[in-house]
């Protein structure tokens, strides 16, 4: 009866241990796809900026037409990237196009003294920042996850569950890496 007993609360306590490994899972994953939302939602800001962006340059700058069809190619280009990896990749070749349209307008001082476009470049900067502060709570959120799917004994959990490791948000190169000059 004792044996039963011991072997009884033996497995209650591996079935309550394969919980609390379970559920903490469940909790790192939901962090990354929340970190993730939040990259998300800075991008978008971003991409919405870079018409008003434009068309204020274009006034400006007419005849650098090839510049200003690139940056909003690239908009385009980063709109519809999928996943993290495609995402930083088209994210980082926007971010070179816009330091490429920043510092054309070095070119056109009227265009640097409009309010419109100064408020556009503030507001550009304010959201280069954010973009970068969620991609570290995405990466920190990735890693953890990371570092449960691949440590023993949680590792066991993630296995017969299906947990994956989550891909980090890099950038590629280092020209990528630079962030684009929002200040003259």
């Amino acid at each position: 009866m004792i044996g039963l007993l011991v072997v009884l609360v033996l497995a209650v306590a591996v079935a309550l241990w394969g919980v609390m490994i379970y559920n903490g899972l469940v909790r790192m994953r939901n962090m990354v796809e929340e970190a993730w939302s939040g990259i998300d939602v800075q991008l978008k800001r971003r991409t919405d900026l870079i018409p008003n962006l434009v068309s204020t340059v274009k006034g400006y700058a007419a005849h650098e037409k090839g510049t200003l069809e690139e940056v909003i190619r690239l908009r385009n280009q980063a709109q519809s990237a999928q996943g993290v990896g495609e995402t930083a990749q088209a994210q980082g070749l926007l971010g070179q196009a816009l330091g490429r349209l920043f510092a054309l307008a070095e070119s056109y001082p009227d265009l640097k003294a409009n309010a419109n476009f100064a408020q556009l470049q503030a507001t550009l900067g304010e959201i280069e920042e954010q973009i970068q502060l969620s991609r570290r709570y995405y990466n920190g959120a990735a890693r953890n996850l990371n570092i449960a799917v691949e440590s023993f004994p949680s590792n066991l959990v993630a296995g017969r569950f299906g947990f994956a490791k989550a891909e980090f948000f890099e950038l590629e190169s280092a020209a990528e890496r630079a962030v684009p000059t929002v200040s003259f």
